[in-house]
């Protein structure tokens, strides 16, 4: 497999990031990935690291720790993306954007007792705080 469409994904990732959130958030510390072999080439890793980003690779046959993603990649495909023609990268950004602040503000979970992923983390942050 060849690394070099992750390496321009991780990239021009690392690039929107700074230029949008580092003021708010700060820069990325660290990439979780699987043992893919172009996510664990040289070539790969060497972006992270001179970007000053940790590495954490998950171990073998820890295909369970990517359940969380893996789901929720799913429904951004079949309630989404399959389900749009986007005119460009601006118009899928948009749309991405509305999505996910549909996903985690509004749309019911059932794996979070009908609750949206919004209430589960603010219900904590407030228990954790009191």
């Amino acid at each position: 497999m060849d690394a070099s469409f992750c390496i321009d994904a991780l990239e021009e990732a690392i690039e929107e990031a700074i230029e949008e959130a580092i003021e708010a958030y700060g820069a990325p510390e660290i990439f979780n990935t699987d043992q893919a072999s172009q996510f664990t080439s040289k070539e790969f890793t060497d972006v992270l690291k001179s970007n000053g980003i940790a590495i954490s690779i998950a171990g073998k046959r820890r295909w369970i720790d990517n359940v969380f993603v893996e789901r929720l990649w799913s429904s951004v495909k079949y309630e989404e993306v399959y389900l749009h023609a986007y005119d460009n990268i601006r118009v899928a950004r948009k749309s991405l954007k509305r999505y996910f602040t549909f996903y985690n503000s509004e749309r019911k979970h059932q794996s979070l007792e009908n609750r949206t992923p919004d209430q589960v983390h603010y219900d904590k942050a407030e228990r954790l705080a009191a």
